[in-house]
């Protein structure tokens, strides 16, 4: 969430131009920088804060892991329930019980075992590096196809032994690598099944140690506040400088380093910013949130139409040359960062291939081509024969933090629930999106209270949604 951004006096001097050139950050307290050297600098923290932002929302999981949970690098979160809104995470479902971890191969490389598929869990996920760029998916449509096995990943510059066999191999181009995966029960199967299956089957140790791996520690954020959403404030800038000091710099990313050096973010050196360089971390934060936020509300830019014009329900605007090659978002070795922050502005952990297990669309905006308020009370009518063999699910998030609305007494609906929802005589079911419950549709109810957007998910996404002769309905605003 935005917050407010620090003002102080600005006092044009020859010091301050210098400070700000020469990238100083903690300036005397008499020496102010003129007004051009501040908005150069302003100017300076917001490209490089739009530059970070996949880096910052990589590292923030972690961060949550070991601030909120009492976890360490390399620990797993493996939820026993699906997420709630005392949950902070981008653009989350509140329908499978994710599998998360952020781990690291600074101490050399790292084994992760995947558990196999079974008649009861079907998991599938992703692996990232500390960019937020996919580098493996795994079960039906990953490396192991539904079979489970052995992933190693190697760190930047490694020139070890590498088993000849019996491991699906990765080489890093740094040292974090991450994933989030979601266990999904199947047939008969239920929610403890596929926590259970997990918690038996995934493991993580460093190769060193493979004859006699040690206990893999799981951490339980059911029931507990977990926040890992990205603010666009002084902590951003903190996290920026954070991700620097553990990550080497890419050769790609020199000339962006520069940009840090100028702000005062530099490897090796304290982060201790004056009052002055705060405010301008504060405003550059805010511009670089803007700009993403433009682009997110701006037609065709982040988002572009599924349906054409018979609806306004969206899909990413992914580059089909990235989709390609399994989402790099870089050309020639070059970052694509408008394309990079249009997928990781909303959104975390890309997969390599897209599809198949499941199709998202997103929805900003009601019938009439209004943005979604909350304020106003909306009914989706989702239709008896939607394309999702497993099954759909609708969330609202909040507008401003891309997560759930915090605090709400459920985030979305789905028809896993379709026992305890009102149904209609058709098989259809209407569902509202208020801040108060509408009298007499209190159980397919999904409370809203601030300005929201909606991702409808479908779940074995069947050839109906993909030729397009399936139409989801749009919002409807009622009294």
């Amino acid at each position: 969430m935005v917050r407010a951004v620090l003002k102080t006096s600005i006092k044009p001097t020859v010091v301050g131009v210098l400070a700000a050139l020469l990238g100083v950050s903690t300036l005397p307290a008499e020496a102010r920088m003129s007004d051009i050297a501040r908005e150069s600098a302003v100017q300076r923290a917001c490209q490089a804060a739009i530059w970070a932002m996949p880096a910052v929302s990589t590292w923030d999981i972690a961060q949550g892991i070991i601030n909120d949970l009492g976890g360490k690098v390399g620990d797993l979160v493996q939820l026993s329930q699906p997420m709630t809104s005392q949950h902070g995470f981008l653009t989350a479902n509140d329908v499978t019980p994710y599998s998360v971890a952020a781990l690291t191969t600074a101490d050399g490389p790292l084994v992760v075992e995947v558990p196999p598929a079974t008649a009861k869990v079907n998991l599938f996920g992703t692996f990232v590096d500390a960019w937020m760029r996919p580098v493996a998916d795994v079960g039906e449509r990953g490396t192991d196809k539904r079979a489970g096995g052995k992933y190693l990943f190697l760190p930047v510059g490694y020139d070890g032994p590498v088993p000849a066999e019996g491991y699906y191999v990765f080489q890093l181009d740094g040292y974090s690598i991450n994933f989030a995966f979601r266990p999904v029960s199947r047939g008969d199967g239920t929610i403890a099944d596929a926590v259970d299956h997990v918690r038996k089957n995934l493991r993580v140790y460093p190769l060193a140690d493979a004859d006699t791996p040690p206990d893999t520690v799981f951490l339980d954020a059911s029931g507990r506040k977990w926040d890992t959403l990205p603010y666009y404030d002084l902590s951003y800038f903190r996290d920026i400088w954070n991700f620097v000091q553990g990550e080497p710099i890419r050769e790609r990313d020199k000339a962006m380093y520069g940009v840090l050096r100028a702000i005062g973010i530099e490897k090796g050196v304290p982060f201790a910013p004056s009052e002055e360089w705060i405010a301008i971390y504060e405003d550059g934060a805010k511009c670089a949130f803007d700009y993403m936020q433009d682009r997110w509300l701006t037609p065709n830019v982040m988002l572009v139409p599924f349906n054409g014009d018979k609806n306004h329900w969206q899909q990413p605007n992914v580059p089909p040359d990235q989709a390609a090659k399994g989402f790099p978002f870089e050309d020639r070795g070059i970052p694509l960062i408008d394309a990079r922050v249009d997928a990781y502005f909303w959104a975390t952990y890309f997969p390599v291939v897209l599809g198949g297990s499941s199709f998202y669309l997103m929805s900003l905006r009601d019938s009439d081509g209004e943005l979604l308020n909350g304020e106003d009370t909306y009914r989706l009518t989702v239709p008896k024969d939607t394309p999702a063999a497993d099954f759909w699910s609708a969330i609202a998030y909040s507008m401003v933090t891309k997560g759930f609305i915090r605090d709400a007494e459920r985030v979305g609906l789905s028809s896993r629930e379709l026992d305890k929802l009102a149904v209609n005589a058709d098989g259809s079911v209407d569902l509202y999106f208020a801040p108060k419950a509408p009298e007499g549709h209190e159980s397919n109810w999904v409370p809203t209270g601030e300005d929201w957007f909606s991702i409808f998910r479908f779940y074995g996404p069947e050839k109906e949604l993909f030729d397009k002769s399936f139409v989801l309905p749009d919002f409807e605003r009622v009294e």
